[in-house]
């Protein structure tokens, strides 16, 4: 899981839509009704796609050099920056419950101090995975 910055390819489409292709991501594709919205979706294509690669443990593509880029009249390259582990946290912040012993003294002791025992596992699991 890391950061990734690969060349899409912008394709003017309509009045004011936009199709991208990644050219080094193999069915990596999106579009958008305006560029802000291509922009977006090529971020959100290209994130789900490269989750997808270090999920199967596929190897991630190089990227190509963006000024090497065969474009045809009227299209535009532009870079487009994703980091997975961030774009796992999006897809995958629902709650699991977990049953976990602590000694009687220690929970009497957080509970009478107000502790939120779920938000305090989360900042010392964060904290010992170094995700801060």
């Amino acid at each position: 899981m890391a950061k990734y910055i690969f060349p899409a390819i912008f394709t003017p489409e309509g009045e004011n839509g936009f199709s991208v292709r990644f050219p080094d991501v193999d069915g990596c594709f999106s579009s958008g009704d305006d560029l802000a919205d291509a922009l977006r979706m090529a971020n959100d294509a290209l994130a789900i796609m490269l989750v997808h690669y270090e999920d199967n443990k596929r190897e991630i593509p190089v990227p190509s050099n963006i000024l090497s880029l065969k474009m045809k009249r009227g299209e535009f390259s532009s870079l487009i920056s994703v980091d997975t582990v961030a774009y796992r946290h999006t897809l995958n912040n629902m709650a699991v419950k977990k049953t976990l012993s602590v000694p009687a003294w220690l929970n009497d002791a957080a509970t009478a101090a107000g502790i939120n025992f779920s938000q305090t596992l989360q900042d010392a699991l964060k904290e010992r995975l170094r995700l801060y």
